[in-house]
């Protein structure tokens, strides 16, 4: 991965803390943040020893969304149509990006998160807030419209249709407790808690099987449309299967066994 210039990634094990890096700028979603946050989660895919991801912003906001002002709005003229859909599907295509990598991402959010930074949030797998986090879909406010990135999709199956509709169609600010209280949050955490409490998530995660985690997000991101219980049970059925015939299942029966720790070879 070339050098990026708006995120970090700092390695901890198994664990990346990616962050998005431009404080001056409130984290604001830049043409070049999207093509570093693409080269990222795509190498996710071909990168097994990474087992969870934590997202968070640097300086006094998560994200304040899309800069504006930036390349990310085609120059008026022929071919602006096509230009401009390229540019939205760089931009929708993160989002792809962060659900279908084998890893599960922990967002942790501060400050505001609003438009991009609210999607980027969206497309966690496990959110923890500070209490001043505040998130909005804010695409509406700009004269476009409320979904997008992902928002009319992921939110609704989050919060539910009426949760979601009273945000998507006003861009109306929600803040950290009731992000809590509607299931959107797993929990309020003072902000110089965050880390330290995604760390521990994520190493709660890096005690299960890899192959096992890599196959619950996988299992997740699947059943959360399958058209039937028995459609859902057959994936599940299926999945148990390939697991049971691994060598990290053995280890784990046999550490419970001895009451010990397993020891993972993702074999």
């Amino acid at each position: 991965m070339r050098q990026p210039s708006t995120i970090t990634v700092e390695t901890q094990g198994a664990i990346d803390i990616l962050t998005l890096d431009r404080p001056a700028q409130l984290n604001a979603v830049s043409p070049d943040m999207i093509s570093e946050l693409t080269e990222y989660f795509s190498g996710l895919h071909d990168r097994p020893t990474t087992r969870v991801v934590i997202l968070r912003g640097n300086g006094p906001a998560f994200s304040a969304g899309a800069e504006l002002g930036s390349d990310a709005f085609a120059a008026p003229g022929n071919g602006r149509p096509q230009r401009q859909l390229k540019m939205q599907q760089n931009y929708s295509g993160v989002i792809r990006l962060m659900r279908s990598c084998p890893q599960p991402i922990i967002g942790l959010v501060h400050g505001a998160a609003c438009g991009a930074g609210f999607s980027f949030l969206l497309a966690c797998d496990v959110r923890f807030a500070a209490p001043d986090a505040r998130m909005n879909a804010a695409y509406i406010r700009v004269g476009v419209g409320g979904c997008d990135m992902g928002s009319g999709y992921l939110l609704p199956r989050l919060v539910g249709l009426s949760v979601a509709s009273e945000f998507l169609l006003t861009g109306r600010f929600l803040k950290a407790e009731r992000a809590k209280t509607i299931g959107l949050i797993s929990d309020v955490v003072p902000a110089d808690d965050l880390l330290t409490r995604g760390m521990e998530f994520a190493s709660e995660m890096l005690r299960t099987s890899p192959m096992g985690l890599r196959l619950t997000k996988q299992a997740l991101n699947m059943l959360i449309d399958a058209p039937s219980l028995d459609a859902a049970l057959m994936m599940e059925d299926r999945q148990q299967v390939i697991l049971l015939e691994t060598h990290d299942h053995r280890e784990a029966v046999a550490a419970f066994r001895e009451r010990r720790d397993p020891t993972y070879s993702d074999q």
